[in-house]
């Protein structure tokens, strides 16, 4: 199963104007640009309800860790950075990922660590 990278497009991030384009929705953009052909699954969402901490994304895949990351801005390395986490964690058999591996563009964006769902019987 790939690894699903959810990315809030509504995010406004520190510093947001009334009028101007969401933080959320350029961050979207540059990672949906870096996951092409990666084998990563990108997907929008209206709230991830990370508003404090700004350009929220999960990472998730069935019957792996999960993980909400926040405070990014919409640049190309924070959306790359996910990408080749995504892809490590794709890699993984439970979603967890060495420390020593992490890309240093999500270095210091986790908010939580969520376990995987049980199987259904």
């Amino acid at each position: 199963m790939a690894t699903t990278l959810t990315v809030c497009e509504t995010c406004r991030g520190p510093g947001w104007a009334e009028g101007e384009p969401r933080q959320g929705e350029a961050l979207a953009l540059l990672v949906e640009a870096a996951a092409a052909g990666s084998g990563v699954v990108v997907r929008r969402t209206q709230c991830l309800m990370g508003c404090d901490w700004g350009c929220n994304v999960a990472v998730q895949a069935p019957g792996k860790l999960a993980y909400a990351l926040g405070r990014f801005a919409p640049t190309a390395e924070a959306a790359e950075g996910l990408v080749a986490w995504a892809a490590l964690h794709a890699g993984s058999a439970t979603g967890q990922v060495p420390y020593r591996q992490w890309p240093p563009a999500v270095k210091g964006h986790f908010t939580a660590r969520l376990p995987p769902l049980p199987e259904e019987p």
